[in-house]
């Protein structure tokens, strides 16, 4: 498999990033161990996740996934072959949330313990902490990753005005500079990516680890009617896209799908995966089969006139 590099890093990853949000969630700790490893058995090795998944599950508390992503990394040893990506801000109890220095470091040193492990390859700011000003976070990115337990940092849901101005104090003042972004991207959700965001990114040579790549499942054609969305644990997720702008790219999906002799879930993922400045959209799934066709959707090529009719469909 082609690895690509992460940003300015040295960090060789996978087309494709493992989302551990279900870890924990609909993906309970035996599911989660065969997900993985057939993860890594077919060649990929980029692996998300956060402090805070599954917080948003009824009956968790947060930091369910990184913990059994650490049980699983201890069963196999096997952390020289993944990248391991996880994030700190989001609200994990009374007076743990937020990016000032001293939140950072109690949250990392959580993080490490579930995990398991001596080192987060990539930290990551899992959204942007207006209270707290940019460059003290960045300093206490910057002891971590001199301490030797952070080697990159990158940022989540920050906008284009935020990210340019961290990229900018850490030239100034000699910080780690944030190494990727991780932006919602997909073809329904296109318009906070594209524009100047994305061209931040470029301009600065971001890798882009884009996350709702086949929005909740709706992509991949998963919720065809409403009994469908009511069934699903994403409800609230799913319900956004049941619309007159998202059943029209589910058609124009459907038709590109049958044209290639394909599913709509593996063109959605392709059409993520051609955009030039994308450098591994994370995908989730739940069961083996599902895995399994994503591991196909990185075969798949989409011409010129199919990335066209989705481009206009999804305009």
């Amino acid at each position: 498999m082609k690895m690509r590099r992460l940003g300015n890093s040295d960090l060789k990853v996978s087309p494709l990033m493992f989302g551990g949000n279900v870890f924990g969630w609909t993906a309970n700790e035996a599911m989660s161990f065969k997900l993985l490893d057939a993860w890594v058995d077919a060649g990929f090795n980029f692996i998300d996740t956060a402090d805070y998944y599954s917080r948003f599950a009824p009956g968790n508390v947060g930091g369910e996934s990184e913990t059994i992503l650490g049980k699983w990394l201890n069963r196999n040893g096997n952390r020289d072959k993944v990248i391991i990506a996880t994030k700190v801000g989001m609200e994990m109890g009374p007076h743990k949330e937020g990016l000032s220095r001293p939140y950072i470091m109690r949250a990392v040193e959580d993080s490490l313990h579930r995990l398991n492990i001596d080192y987060i390859d990539l930290y990551q700011s899992h959204k942007d902490d207006p209270e707290t000003p940019l460059d003290e976070t960045l300093e206490a990115f910057g002891e971590l990753v001199k301490h030797g337990k952070v080697r990159y940092i990158g940022a989540s849901n920050y906008s284009p005005e935020r990210l340019r101005l961290a990229l900018k104090l850490s030239t100034e003042h000699g910080f780690p500079k944030f190494q990727s972004l991780q932006p919602i991207y997909n073809l329904y959700d296109r318009f906070v990516y594209e524009g100047e965001l994305e061209s931040v990114c470029v301009e600065n040579e971001l890798g882009v680890i884009s996350f709702y790549s086949l929005a909740a499942g709706f992509l991949a054609g998963k919720y065809r009617d409403q009994e469908s969305i009511e069934k699903s644990a994403r409800k609230i997720r799913v319900e956004k896209y049941w619309n007159e702008r998202g059943w029209k790219i589910l058609d124009v999906l459907d038709r590109v799908a049958a044209n290639l002799s394909s599913t709509p879930g593996k063109v959605a993922l392709a059409w993520v995966m051609a955009r030039p400045s994308i450098t591994a959209p994370i995908v989730s799934a739940t069961n083996l089969n599902q895995l399994h066709d994503i591991f196909e959707a990185t075969q798949l090529k989409l011409g010129d006139q199919s990335i066209k009719a989705l481009n206009e469909a999804s305009a």
